[in-house]
């Protein structure tokens, strides 16, 4: 459950000096996150993720964090063919923005754009879209890319906030997913939690009122929902 990372293996902040001969050409083949069985979740994308993947919460050191599982396995991705196709109507925000990041050295008070140039669509051959022009200026395309990394690191911060109040209330509780293959091999999967039903509604009225308030009460239902989707899994590893 903390592979997530492991897509980005050579991140450098993005300059005109280094990168304005450089241009990135994106497509179908995700297969630079073929290892990773899990991947983080913003809030907001619950509910186009929630039809097609089981939506949990992992805890780190310092924080909680919603997660999308991907497999049942380590370094399984069950949402990938063998070219590398994602098989899904809903792609998580967090592949979508590869092989760009952001990085900061100040605890978040301020971001740098990276890039993992590790990326094979990374090219100075004029392939896909120029990072700059040929003047030195920022393309259109650099520009939007920015833009959706402001938006996600704004997403994830408010994502950040509802896990936080989920720990504070004592919703959150360990799970361990079971699985009984087509060939009869068992499988489990653990190092995630969920929400507690019983202990949501033992919740104050007030607190009821402020879930619902901010969205959140239908935040943990979509959760709860997305839990069938680990049935979905055994499906696809059939496939």
């Amino acid at each position: 459950m903390n592979k997530q990372l492991l897509i980005y293996e050579q991140t450098t902040p993005i300059t005109q000096e280094r990168h304005g001969n450089w241009s990135v050409k994106t497509g179908t083949d995700y297969s630079f996150a073929r290892q990773i069985n899990s991947v983080p979740l913003m809030a907001v994308e619950f509910p186009k993720a929630v039809t097609e993947y089981a939506i949990v919460f992992t805890e780190t050191e310092t924080s909680v964090m919603a997660v999308a599982i991907l497999g049942i396995k380590e370094q399984e991705n069950l949402y990938l063919t063998e070219k590398g196709d994602w098989q899904a109507k809903y792609i998580p925000a967090f592949i979508r923005r590869y092989p760009f990041v952001f990085s900061s050295n100040d605890e978040g008070n301020t971001f740098t754009l990276c890039i993992d140039e590790g990326f094979a669509g990374c090219n100075q051959e004029g392939r896909g879209e120029r990072l700059f022009d040929t003047e030195g200026a920022q393309t259109q395309y650099l520009e939007s890319v920015l833009a959706f990394l402001k938006e996600f690191q704004m997403q994830h911060q408010r994502t950040q906030l509802f896990c936080n109040k989920l720990k504070a209330l004592d919703l959150l509780e360990p799970m361990r997913a079971k699985f009984t293959l087509d060939t009869g091999e068992q499988s489990s999967l653990a190092g995630f939690m969920a929400v507690n039903r019983n202990r949501l509604n033992q919740l104050s009225g007030e607190q009821l009122v402020d879930l619902l308030q901010t969205n959140e009460l239908e935040l943990l239902y979509l959760h709860l929902q997305s839990m069938r989707n680990f049935n979905t899994m055994v499906e696809r590893i059939a496939q």
